[in-house]
């Protein structure tokens, strides 16, 4: 990541804006803002199969879910956070598990980068069904949009929910139901 170039490029936007960059409270903005970039979009140029590690266990094929996940990410429109919390399912097929921080960890990286809710949730999908090979997976994501909440139509507290299912989970009208009836407990 080019942290000058961002730098460079706050200080115009801050000019654009009317600011003087070099004001107590600014002058060290551009380098905050480079160096927060580094950071919320560490998932650009990683590969979220990575993150998955396979394991195998004695014929597990039974509902595996981690929900409430926390995550943040940055809409690719606006530049304005989003944030909520990601729920993840898979029915694991031949003993093919993985830790379930892995799971985690793939939604991290997915978010970290440039990215609109309706695609986080078919690239966790996608990944975990092309490295695991269960019989399904399914995610969920619902997160209050800032570019819907401070701008715009300014609707503070609405959220938004995605969903993504696989496999299973859309062949099987009664999985899809216990998956999410087991995230609205």
């Amino acid at each position: 990541m080019d942290l000058k170039k961002i730098e460079n490029a706050v200080l115009d936007i801050l000019e654009a804006i009317g600011e003087n960059p070099a004001r107590e409270g600014l002058e060290l903005t551009p380098s905050r803002i480079a160096l927060m970039y580094q950071e919320i979009f560490s998932g650009i140029n990683k590969n979220p199969e990575d993150c998955i590690e396979v394991f195998k266990e004695e014929q597990h094929e039974e509902l595996v879910l981690v929900k409430d996940i926390p995550f943040y990410s940055i809409c690719e429109h606006h530049f304005l956070p989003f944030y909520g919390k990601a729920h993840i399912a898979y029915i694991p097929k031949e003993g093919r598990i993985t830790g379930f921080s892995k799971l985690v960890q793939v939604i991290e990286v997915i978010s970290a980068r440039p990215q609109l809710q309706e695609r986080i949730v078919k690239e966790t999908a996608d990944t975990i069904m092309k490295v695991l090979n269960p019989h399904g997976v399914a995610v969920v994501i619902e997160a209050e949009q800032m570019c819907m909440s401070m701008r715009g139509i300014k609707k503070p507290g609405s959220v938004t929910v995605t969903s993504a299912m696989r496999g299973a989970f859309m062949n099987s009208p009664a999985l899809r139901q216990e998956f999410l009836s087991l995230i609205n407990k």
